[in-house]
């Protein structure tokens, strides 16, 4: 019996001297089970003639780093380490002189230059260019909602997926841009400048957004372009300032989507986890001005071998926020109070959002169950982060040797030697109002709180405003606010305003539970409300503005009393706690690039950074997980699970899985660092040739927030190879994979 060979086969290179014995090896194990191999994700269940191992097709050693199985783990002997904040490293100070170390290599500013103009970032992702023809790549879930959005009618965009077989058929993404940022500079001394003056907290808040609006409005006079504009980005916590120029474009249109099933393979089992298998790619085309594709000044071929294990890679992205400047202190109030109710309400606003999707199945409600489950996982895995002693006590370390630092100069013990301190008090002030957090935690959030609710607030600051003596021309902000509030399904509206009240009860005094809930239950309270308020609509609360009869006795305004001025005084209580947590931090970042310079880098802002890594396997669970793994895998998973699970493959894969090399790679693990905001972005080899697209971190990386760990942490990507060879086999897109593979031959030309 012939047996498929994949071209992405071979043996490591330690291993050659066993062939002969392997080879023995292998006759013995076909002769008695056919074509299977033994499966490398542990799973004993899944079908001999349709599995092969993922280790199969390694194309170098899957080993991890020997030097990771000596770290300790234990809190009583943590130390701080080198790259504890992290390698997300900002265009404004690209790290040569370590890259040059780390890699033996010294990358030029043209190829920081061509880096930066490759890149782009969406409103919610990162992406980049791919071909002289602006066609760009990102990843599915990064497209999911923007590709629904282009559905004709009867058509299931997200099911279903979607391909432009020519360029006619592309189809222009509403609202969607894509911003690519084309310079760069320091406006540090001119914010300075402009805080000298500011006594007060709330007076330095003023003067900081005065002087960024006008930094903003000075750049695009300069730079004079109907589609240029500039942010000013905070980096080190203010102790830096940048104005980056974006070049925005607008005119974005969609080529092509997998279906869901593939661009989510696994679904949320699978979640922050690797081994992976996952398609999780789209791609789009932006066009310019002339209405033709646009051709831009720099792109990312593919890299025609794909990378290998070991390789040094780089992500160019935008990762959207990380906490690895916060003081021991803050973390632990994170632990102890705001992430732990931030868990809390995801997995209550997740069961009301599940229990509500039996009667609306739509993709739009299935896309917010998307973004629910994927929050409520990230959290739980943040949190149980912050419950590693390990990971605080390294923090504490850390925290430790910059105090020691700030107290050998005496300027800077003089201006910052009491900041940690002052930031813990803020934190002990912020623990006291521990159970409001709690209890008003996204109040007024449009997502995921009543809009009921929502309206009652606005009706009732403007009920006090009106009985205050403000006319009715004062009044027409609230009102106008007060009908901008979307309406939701009346079942939805019900069970978030269920969900809200059972956190009152729980979390405010018995006396102000009476007053809100009226002894009834919280289920009771919110179908009565509902059903009783003229809040419950747009159109309801429209036609009691218009006839002036809204009264505090609407039964939405009633709950609302009961807890209004305790709301009220939290959020004033919070906002100032808040102004000066802002303020203190300020100063530890300046005290901290004082002492470190741009040898650290900075907190992630959803600017555009670089950040090295290699591709790497690692250990995990008793065993070891590969650099990559592959469509062997992935068809493991499905025969493992079957049909109706996260692991279900669209008909196409199945009646095409023959022609499919189930041998190429699918996904790559890499210790680059990342985060949310960073989805999409390339993967570059040293040469800016494309080898994946990053969709995801491991659970391991979710401790990211505070603190990078290589030896745990690992990027998780769409490796080039399996993303050409699905469009190839699967998708037969011919278009598209001649685009593609030109592209590094336009490249090198332009070279």
């Amino acid at each position: 019996m012939d047996c498929p060979r994949s071209r992405y086969a071979r043996f490591p290179r330690r291993l050659a001297a066993l062939a002969p014995l392997v080879a023995a090896l292998a006759l013995l194990i076909t002769a008695a089970v056919g074509c299977a191999t033994l499966s490398g994700d542990g799973d004993s269940t899944a079908r001999a003639d349709t599995v092969a191992a993922d280790t199969a097709t390694v194309p170098a050693t899957i080993a991890a780093d020997p030097a990771a199985r000596r770290r300790t783990t234990r809190a009583d002997t943590a130390e701080a380490g080198r790259f504890d904040r992290g390698r997300m490293w900002t265009f404004d100070d690209p790290p040569t002189d370590y890259f040059e170390q780390e890699y033996d290599f010294t990358p030029d500013d043209e190829w920081f230059r061509r880096a930066r103009l490759g890149a782009l970032r969406l409103p919610n992702c990162t992406a980049s260019f791919v071909s002289p023809r602006g066609l760009v790549l990102t990843n599915h879930h990064c497209a999911r909602e923007l590709a629904a959005s282009t559905a004709e009618e009867g058509e299931q965009m997200i099911q279903n997926g979607f391909y432009a077989e020519t360029q006619e058929q592309e189809r222009r993404v509403d609202d969607l841009y894509a911003d690519q940022l084309v310079a760069i500079e320091d406006v540090t001394g001119e914010v300075e400048a402009a805080l000298e003056g500011a006594q007060t907290d709330a007076e330095r808040a003023e003067a900081r957004r005065q002087v960024v609006e006008d930094i903003k409005q000075r750049r695009t006079g300069e730079v004079d372009g109907e589609n240029l504009r500039t942010e000013v980005i905070a980096l080190y916590d203010g102790a830096r300032y940048s104005a980056y120029t974006f070049r925005r474009y607008s005119d974005v249109r969609l080529v092509m989507i997998p279906e869901a099933d593939v661009g989510y393979f696994g679904g949320d089992p699978d979640n922050f986890t690797y081994p992976r298998y996952t398609f999780d790619v789209s791609f789009f085309r932006v066009y310019g001005e002339n209405g033709n594709p646009l051709e831009p000044e720099a792109f990312f071929p593919f890299a025609p071998d794909g990378s290998e294990a070991g390789e040094a890679v780089f992500v160019v992205g935008n990762p959207g926020s990380t906490s690895r400047g916060e003081t021991v202190s803050q973390l632990a109030f994170r632990r102890d109070v705001s992430d732990r109710a931030l868990l809390a309400f995801l997995e209550s606003r997740r069961a009301a959002f599940e229990d509500f999707a039996g009667e609306d199945p739509s993709e739009q409600m299935e896309n917010r169950l998307f973004t629910l489950r994927n929050a409520t996982k990230l959290y739980r895995g943040r949190l149980e982060a912050l419950n590693d002693p390990y990971i605080l006590a390294r923090r504490r370390d850390a925290q430790e040797d910059f105090q020691a630092a700030v107290e050998a100069d005496s300027s800077l013990r003089e201006q910052y030697g009491r900041a940690i301190a002052e930031m813990n008090r803020i934190q002990q002030q912020k623990r006291e109002l521990g159970d409001r957090y709690r209890a008003f935690l996204m109040m007024e959030n449009p997502s995921y709180a009543s809009a009921t609710l929502r309206r009652a607030l606005v009706a009732k600051r403007l009920l006090e405003r009106r009985e205050a003596g403000a006319s009715e021309e004062q009044l027409s902000g609230l009102r106008e606010e007060l009908l901008s509030v979307a309406d939701q399904p009346a079942g939805l509206d019900r069970r978030l305003l269920e969900a809200r009240l059972r956190d009152l009860r729980e979390h405010l005094s018995d006396s102000t539970a009476q007053a809100v809930l009226a002894g009834r239950s919280p289920a009771t309270a919110a179908h009565e409300i509902v059903e009783g308020s003229a809040l419950r609509s747009t159109d309801a609360a429209r036609e009691v503005l218009e006839a002036s009869t809204l009264s505090a006795g609407d039964p939405a305004l009633e709950t609302v009393s009961g807890l209004y001025t305790l709301f009220r005084d939290f959020q004033s209580a919070r906002s100032g706690l808040e102004a000066r947590q802002q303020e203190v931090a300020r100063r530890l970042g300046q005290a901290r690039y004082a002492v470190r310079g741009a040898d650290v880098p900075p907190d992630a802002t959803f600017s555009l950074r670089i950040a090295d890594g290699r591709v790497s396997g690692y250990e995990y669970n008793g065993t070891v997980a590969p650099p990559y793994t592959s469509f062997y895998g992935m068809f493991n998973r499905y025969y493992a699970y079957g049909d109706g699970t996260p692991w279900d493959l669209p008909e196409r894969w199945l009646d095409r899985r023959e022609a499919l090399d189930l041998g190429a790679p699918l996904n790559l693990a890499s210790t680059n660092d990342i985060t949310g905001g960073n989805s999409g972005s390339p993967v570059l080899n040293r040469d800016l040739q494309l080898v994946g697209v990053a969709f995801d971190g491991n659970i391991e990386s979710l401790a990211g927030d505070f603190i990078y760990l290589p030896e745990r942490a690992r990027a998780v990507s769409v490796d080039t190879r399996g993303l050409l060879e699905a469009l190839d086999s699967v998708y037969q897109a011919d278009r598209l994979t001649r685009e593609l593979r030109e592209a590094g031959a336009v490249e090198t030309a332009r070279r």
